[in-house]
Parts: structure tokens; C-alpha cells; sequence
């Protein structure tokens, strides 16, 4: 009887189903939300947005976040940066940034950019005292010029490549880029004194001893850091630039591809005049093929590096450096008993193209996978973002 009354109450929910009890939603809420389809996703990016400092700043988030141009048309835009321009309009803000106050010491215009440029060039002015070292002493002397002079120039090399357009984050590629380096400074001339059944000692720091010491191609690598940051700052500047006056990631794609390709042409250029001129100097072979493809490979790794996509980088590094060492390995593995074979193709390569013909195809395809790469991820907004990048 008490059901009964229940239901006799005026006002109590009547029906006969099992969700009679259950309220449709307000019409007006769904109206709201069919007419302001950019509020769930203003909701799932908040705190992208609440930290951005600019509306292109969004825009490379979204894109990192797998937003198109074609799903900004679902949300009645018609690219990415008109959506990203109304998200940051309408995420509320306590306040600017208070202005820096006045009491404190004014920094004097141009002394960072002075100081970086110190430091891009003393890489090369420290190589270019240790091998002034190596030719101008012998004996211990030489082998004590050698060891500081390596010393300085990677204690320089790391200073410079903390700071600047060239300084990435987290991950380090340095053993396999010291390698790679030492490769070119011995290598060769290993692999050359190891096909002819040597060696029988260890290198005197000439490049006419018994185990050739090539220089040429490691003064102009690291004289060549300096056009490298330059080069890499061009690009970065050049890439922003683009991203303010572009309206649509595929209109910036295809704007921002020709100065990646020019950047690194224009590195390359200064590569090569660096190593005419240092095997002239020094009365070496220039070797530009291996010099432009070990120089072209660790500008890649490390311009991807710096603009968040630091996996590919170390991964080529890592193979190119496998794939010097195992030519080596295979050459002196072919001295065992019935193992010849092993050694067959490296020689061959040897025979062919001279020693120079190993690290010139190890670093030639490994700086141009990282060219392919590269020319995917560095064309991205995403990638050009000041704030937290892709990966």
C-alpha cells in the first residue's frame, strides 16, 4: 500500500519501464555542445594551452598530438593555426609576466651572441694548435702534444655544443662521435697497413709512417663547427619565421623542407672549401668523400637532436660505427686458418676505391637515411616548438 501511495503522489515520476525514473539530458546542453565543438578539445589540451605563450605554440602541440588540417575542419576551421589561435583566446589568464625589474644590472647587448661565438670557434682553433703540435715536435713530446691537444679540443667541443643552436637535450651520442672521429683520424691508415699484413707498431703522428695519420679531414671537421651552429641557427631562425606567417601545416611543410635542404647545402659547401684548404696545408689528401659524409652525418644526428627527435641520431651513429669497426675486425679475422672469406669484401672495397672506400660508404648511407629522415620530422611544427617537443 505504501508503493501505492508513492505512486498516487502528485509529482512522483509515472511509467511502466525500468528507466522510467531516468531524466533526458537538457536539450540545451546538447546545443551547447553541438555548437561549440572546439570546448572538448580546449578540455583534453588545457595545460598546453594555459602554458603557451603564443597561439604557435598550440598549433605544433596539436600537431604533435596527431591534429590535422583536415580535423580542424571537423572543429570549423580551417587549419590548425586558426584553431590554435581561438583555443589560446580562449584559455583564461591570471596576468602577464610581471616586467623584469629595473634595479637589476643591465646585460649588455651582444654578449651571449659573443660568447657563443667564441666558443663555435674555439673547436678549431684548439685543433689547429694540436696538430701544429704534432708536426713541429717528435718522441715523447709529440705523443704529450697529441694527448693535451685531444683533451682540449673535447673539453672545447663539449662546451660549445652546450649552448647554442647545436645544444640538444638528454641524450649523448658522444662515444659513437668520438669514434667516428677517431676513425678518421686512424682508420684509414689502419686498414691500409692491415690489407698489406701490418701493422707492426703504433702510429708516430705522420701521415708518412708506417701507420698513416690523416689530419686534414679532422682540422676541417672541427674548424667546420663554427659553420655547423651557424648553419643550424639560420635553419631554426628561418623555421620560425615560417611558422608565424604560414596557414596550414602542409603550406609549412613545403616552406620549411627547401631551408632544411638549404641549410645543410650550405654546410656541406663550407665543409668541402675547409677541406680543400686544410690538405693543402698540410700537404695531405683532402679526402672529401669521407670528411663531407662523417660531416654531413653529424650534422643531421645532432640538428634532429636539437629539435626533439633524438632516437634516430644515436641509432645511425651507433650502426655506422659497427659497420667501420666490423671492416676492421673482418680484415684481421681473414688472417685465421681457412677464414680468408671473411676478409674477401672489404678488401675487394680496398682494392676498388682505396681505404678512403669504407668509411665513405658507411657514413654516406647513414648521413643519407638521416637526410630522408629528417626532411619528415624537421618539416613538422611540431618540431619547432619552444616548449616540450616529439620525441
Amino acid at each position: 500500500m505504501s508503493g501505492l501511495g508513492e505512486l498516487d503522489r502528485p509529482g512522483a515520476p509515472r511509467g511502466t519501464g525500468p528507466g522510467e525514473g531516468r531524466q533526458p539530458p537538457p536539450a540545451s546542453g546538447v546545443r551547447r555542445s553541438a555548437a561549440d565543438p572546439v570546448k572538448g578539445l580546449l578540455h583534453r589540451h588545457r595545460e598546453l594551452c594555459e602554458r603557451a605563450v603564443d597561439p604557435l605554440e598550440i598549433a605544433a602541440g596539436l600537431e604533435a598530438h596527431g591534429v590535422t588540417d583536415r580535423t580542424a575542419a571537423r572543429f570549423r576551421h580551417r587549419d590548425v593555426f586558426s584553431l590554435a589561435e581561438e583555443m589560446y583566446a580562449r584559455v583564461p589568464r591570471d596576468g602577464d609576466t610581471p616586467a623584469p625589474s629595473e634595479d637589476g644590472p643591465t646585460p649588455r647587448p651582444g654578449g651571449p651572441r659573443a660568447a657563443g661565438f667564441v666558443l663555435a670557434l674555439l673547436p678549431g682553433v684548439l685543433c689547429a694548435a694540436a696538430v701544429a703540435g704534432l708536426r713541429l715536435t717528435d718522441g715523447r713530446p709529440r705523443l704529450i702534444a697529441a694527448a693535451v691537444g685531444v683533451l682540449a679540443v673535447a673539453l672545447a667541443l663539449g662546451a660549445a655544443l652546450r649552448r647554442g643552436p647545436l645544444s640538444a637535450a638528454p641524450r649523448t651520442t658522444s662515444t659513437w662521435t668520438c669514434w667516428l672521429l677517431g676513425y678518421a683520424l686512424l682508420g684509414d691508415g689502419l686498414l691500409q697497413t692491415a690489407a698489406s699484413g701490418g701493422p707492426d707498431g703504433l702510429p708516430d703522428g705522420t701521415a708518412d709512417g708506417e701507420w698513416p695519420v690523416t689530419l686534414a679531414p679532422v682540422l676541417a671537421l672541427a674548424l667546420s663547427y663554427a659553420p655547423a651552429a651557424g648553419c643550424a641557427h639560420l635553419f631554426t631562425a628561418g623555421a620560425r619565421r615560417k611558422l608565424s606567417s604560414s596557414r596550414g601545416l602542409t603550406d609549412f611543410s613545403a616552406s620549411v623542407r627547401p631551408l632544411l635542404l638549404g641549410a645543410f647545402t650550405l654546410y656541406l659547401g663550407a665543409l668541402a672549401a675547409l677541406l680543400t684548404l686544410t690538405g693543402a696545408v698540410l700537404g695531405e689528401p683532402a679526402g672529401w668523400p669521407q670528411g663531407l659524409g662523417l660531416g654531413a652525418l653529424l650534422l643531421l644526428a645532432r640538428l634532429l637532436g636539437v629539435h626533439g627527435h633524438a632516437h634516430a641520431g644515436p641509432l645511425v651513429l651507433t650502426a655506422t660505427a659497427a659497420a667501420e669497426a666490423a671492416a676492421l675486425a673482418t680484415v684481421f679475422a681473414g688472417r685465421l686458418p681457412g677464414c680468408g672469406f671473411l676478409s674477401a669484401p672489404v678488401e675487394a672495397l680496398v682494392a676498388a676505391c682505396g681505404p678512403a672506400g669504407v668509411p665513405t660508404a658507411a657514413c654516406g648511407i647513414g648521413a643519407l637515411t638521416l637526410l630522408v629522415h629528417a626532411c619528415r620530422r624537421l618539416t613538422r611544427a611540431s618540431a619547432h616548438a619552444p616548449t616540450e617537443r616529439t620525441r
